[in-house]
């Protein structure tokens, strides 16, 4: 499904909403391709204009959207596809390279991990599901924010048997150290819950980013595994690339953004879940030690 809301008329101009508008501008993005973005997540055309139009930057801060892209990272986190591979054989287990989009780097593997796997991380995870919270850009802390309605939670790395087993596996995978990567992120979406379209990587221009970067330096990709099928809903969708990815049990959608910046087309979010649950396992990997 491509619309983040049911129903335009309930639409609302949300303070999240705005911020990220505003993120848009200062990073250089253009009001028609905010425009298309907004369009191809769900929202309203009249509200989607309405948004933009009260967004949109004074004269006196003009030159932010003419700004420079940030430089290109000089290694990045990839698996090795030169041979074409239908499966990548990893120490412990065979993956599937079920898509690639190579121009933008987004891949889907099948089979990352076993449904046992996927079971074991749901329950080791849910006695400690809290509300799921977003980086806040003024301070590098974090918040809760309206565009994220999930539960969830961050294991630390290597904290059990299960997670060191899955962060070796990934690393082999993504020839990235496991040392430069967050711990797992696991979410829960229930009924209804979905996550508004967004970046990962922490915006340049944002004061709180400083402190975010010195744990470890910019994000670089982003590796979603899906711990359960929801009956009905719970996409993971890239409205610039009008690519839409189902959660599958086990599966794992992997993209990967050169620079914190919109030209990267790494736009996404989880569409609403309208049947059953979706639980996500999340890993960041960054471009230096994160500790």
């Amino acid at each position: 499904m491509r619309s983040t809301q049911n129903q335009p008329s309930v639409q609302a101009v949300t303070p999240a909403l705005r911020s990220w508008i505003a993120e848009q501008f200062a990073a250089g993005c253009l009001a028609p391709d905010i425009l298309q973005s907004m369009r191809a997540s769900g929202w309203d055309d009249a509200v989607a204009r309405a948004a933009l139009q009260a967004g949109m930057p004074g004269p006196g801060t003009a030159a932010l959207t003419q700004q420079a892209q940030p430089a290109i990272a000089t290694a990045m986190p990839t698996p090795d596809l030169s041979a074409a591979p239908s499966v990548i054989h990893l120490p412990d287990r065979s993956v599937q390279v079920l898509m690639s989009l190579a121009r933008h780097r987004v891949l889907l593997f099948g089979g990352l991990l076993s449904h046992d796997e996927c079971d074991a991380l749901v329950a080791l995870a849910a006695p400690r599901m809290a509300r799921s919270e977003t980086v806040d850009h003024r301070t590098g802390g974090s918040e809760v924010n309206d565009a994220r309605t999930s539960d969830g939670m961050f294991f630390e790395r290597g904290e059990a048997p299960l997670i060191v087993r899955i962060e070796a596996r990934i690393a082999a995978l993504l020839n990235w150290p496991v040392d430069k990567g967050e711990g797992l992120q696991v979410l829960h979406y229930r009924n209804g819950a979905q996550y508004l379209p967004h970046f990962d990587y922490f915006d340049p221009a944002q004061p709180g980013t400083p402190a975010v970067l010195a744990r470890g330096g910019q994000r670089l990709a982003t590796l979603i595994m899906y711990l359960s099928t929801p009956e009905r809903g719970g996409a993971t969708i890239f409205p610039d690339l009008d690519l839409e990815v189902a959660p599958t049990k086990g599966h794992a959608v992997f993209f990967s953004y050169e620079r914190p910046h919109p030209s990267t087309q790494t736009l996404h979010g989880g569409a609403p879940v309208t049947q059953g649950d979706k639980w996500v396992a999340t890993k960041w990997l960054r471009e230096g030690v994160f500790g």
